[in-house]
């Protein structure tokens, strides 16, 4: 089976607490509203997965907590090296995925995940805003064959594209 990586960068953050650290930042009220609306949209295209990774970071938590309500499922496996990772650390994270699962969503932060996904595939994305979205296939069915240049851009959307899809 040919795998699929979608990758979703955290919803909005709140910087109001100062005295916070960052990887403890929360969403602010508009990422706790984008955050529900991409699932929906993903639920929309008829896209289903096999696994959620998510960085433990709370902003990333709390995102990959609204994709999971949307799609009825529990199960987030929380991986620490997304958190601050550059795309060399995401892309050994991916290798590292189980081949059982052909499709997986990965939340997590910029500007890791923009780089990663210009790496990986022909995307040439400026920035994936707060909640967007990346999808990319690949021909394999091993992770451990995704390397720079073998995946396909299948789409790109995030909360203010109001492109019909």
């Amino acid at each position: 089976m040919p795998k699929q990586l979608l990758l979703v960068r955290h919803g909005k953050s709140d910087w109001g607490n100062l005295g916070l650290k960052d990887f403890d930042r929360p969403l602010n009220k508009r990422g706790k509203e984008n955050a529900p609306e991409m699932a929906e949209r993903l639920i929309n295209r008829g896209f289903k997965f096999d696994l959620m990774v998510s960085s433990p970071a709370k902003r990333a938590k709390s995102t990959a907590k609204y994709f999971a309500e949307a799609y009825n499922v529990d199960d987030i496996k929380f991986e620490e090296a997304i958190y601050e990772a550059n795309s060399r650390t995401l892309l050994k994270v991916v290798s590292d995925f189980e081949d059982s699962a052909d499709v997986v969503i990965m939340f997590g932060h910029n500007p890791g995940f923009t780089d990663l996904a210009n790496e990986l595939s022909d995307a040439d994305i400026y920035n994936i805003p707060t909640a967007g979205m990346v999808l990319i296939s690949f021909p394999f069915d091993s992770w451990k064959m995704v390397s720079k240049g073998t995946g396909e851009l299948v789409f790109f959307d995030y909360p203010k594209n109001t492109d019909e899809m």
